[in-house]
């Protein structure tokens, strides 16, 4: 697991008056829980306006995000869990759930944080999930840098 590079940020921003929504997708539950309560504590964190949105899996986290950020929302965290298996359809879904985000914040202009864990197994996971014990809180960076565009843009707007 590489965290080296990763910016060192100080200090949560201030997010009050924009409207996040958080999109999960249902797979490796416990991972998944992990990754949503992480962006929760972001949303937070930021005095943002928060919800949770679930769908089936990674694979329609695209068409999710879209639909609520062309309903106004200000900025999407999407967060999901992909396995590698013995089968192609991790790089199916993989390139499509990273193809389609990317493509929706550049269609609406707002900020997709991408909170997709694409794995070779479990344990990678929960060491990335923020829960006890893991050494990451990706569900919180993925939130966070979320927030901290939709702030950007809102300045650049402006």
């Amino acid at each position: 697991m590489s965290g080296k590079g990763s910016p060192h940020v100080v200090g949560t921003v201030d997010g009050t008056g924009l409207d996040v929504v958080i999109i999960a997708g249902t797979w490796h539950e416990v991972i998944t829980d992990g990754l949503i309560a992480g962006a929760q504590r972001a949303v937070e964190a930021a005095g943002a306006t928060g919800r949770l949105v679930r769908v089936p899996g990674s694979f329609e986290l695209p068409v999710a995000a879209k639909t609520a950020l062309d309903a106004g929302a200000d900025a999407v965290i999407a967060l999901g869990v992909i396995i590698r298996g013995g089968t192609p359809h991790f790089e199916f879904v993989s390139s499509a759930a990273t193809d389609g985000l990317t493509r929706v914040a550049l269609d609406t202009g707002k900020p997709v944080g991408f909170g997709v864990l694409t794995l070779d197994n479990e344990v990678q996971g929960l060491a990335r999930a923020g829960l006890e014990g893991s050494e990451e809180d990706k569900g919180f960076e993925a939130a966070d840098a979320a927030i901290r565009t939709a702030i950007v843009l809102r300045g650049l707007r402006a």
